[in-house]
């Protein structure tokens, strides 16, 4: 109990910090620090002028990480990400390979408009992403720990995109939709950010504070009813199983079993988040969304239908509100 109040202390005091830089996006600071608190990454959605690339710059400042940036753009190839191995020869005339490592060697990436990349390029993520490990021309190299991707995405401009593969999708924990500010932030933000002083973030927490907050998740209790709320719920998006609900119907194909281990994995850090000992089913509701609504695709008859992913999430958790 104290180890979750001081971690608590630490979280509210970096949740704030992210606040006095991106204004009126709570919600998506709590789900963006709920991915990192899960040791997962994530994906954030929104249209251009949302402030998502300085929403991961922020973190990269607040929890004080070592972080790489990468436009991705058509002709990015791995080894711009990977790094590669180039031909060397010493004063003995002996040639030898020395491995350069790429920007992915660091702790918090940020794959700026990730859709950009070609599949072949946007695949050199999946071996990293799941394993914590890099294979350039043969050999295994370990990542930095922890290790993060924060990816951005713009919904709307689709000329020169590639859509991002089902299996990279579901290496994302969380897909964060980032949504305009209301009037009351924007105007907050119009005045602070025009004026002849900006306000800067601060290092709040430091890698080893998010290593052992993300230990800490992983051992904060969960009843049975979230654990058999989460089983339901997951379950209930897959087509043609026996657990199926009626908003399968909808559904082309859903949630595997990832799914249900980040729900799990992002309650218990909400739970954290909170200053709570333990994560509710309300948890499971409201990060359903996230969660699930990229692990699942729609039927072209849903799609002909004007059906929307949100639509299909709110109908599954309707037996649990």
């Amino acid at each position: 109990m104290r180890e979750i109040a001081a971690v608590g202390d630490k979280l509210a005091a970096a949740r704030q910090m992210v606040g006095r830089v991106i204004f009126g996006q709570d919600a998506v600071i709590d789900e963006t620090l709920i991915a990192l608190l899960a040791g997962g990454h994530a994906l954030l959605i929104g249209v251009p002028g949302l402030a998502k690339t300085k929403l991961v710059e922020t973190f990269a400042i607040v929890l004080g990480l070592d972080n790489k940036r990468i436009q991705f753009t058509p002709d990015l190839m791995p080894a711009d990400i990977l790094g590669s191995e180039v031909l060397e020869e010493d004063e003995s005339g002996r040639r030898f390979f020395r491995f350069i490592p790429g920007p992915i060697f660091c702790q918090l990436l940020m794959a700026d408009e990730i859709n950009r990349a070609s599949p072949r390029t946007q695949s050199a993520l999946l071996q990293a992403m799941q394993e914590k490990e890099a294979s350039v021309a043969g050999a295994r190299h370990a990542l930095p720990h922890p290790f993060h991707v924060l990816a951005t995405q713009n919904p709307l401009e689709q000329e020169g995109t590639y859509p991002l593969p089902e299996a990279q999708l579901d290496r994302f924990l969380m897909q964060i939709d980032v949504g305009y500010p209301d009037r009351a932030a924007e105007r907050e933000m119009l005045l602070a950010t025009t004026g002849a002083e900006e306000t800067r973030p601060s290092p709040i927490m430091d890698a080893a504070a998010l290593d052992r907050a993300q230990r800490l998740v992983r051992r904060i209790p969960v009843g049975e009813s979230v654990v058999e709320a989460i089983l339901a719920l997951v379950r209930a998006g897959r087509p043609g199983s026996e657990d199926a609900g009626a908003a399968s119907r909808h559904i082309a194909w859903g949630p595997g079993p990832r799914a249900s281990q980040a729900l799990m994995l992002a309650v218990r850090a909400r739970a954290l988040l909170e200053g709570r000992l333990a994560p509710s089913v309300e948890d499971v509701i409201r990060l359903a969304p996230p969660v699930l609504r990229h692990r699942m695709a729609l039927t072209f008859a849903a799609r002909a239908e004007g059906v929307q992913m949100s639509d299909v999430v709110a109908q599954l958790v309707q037996p649990f509100r």
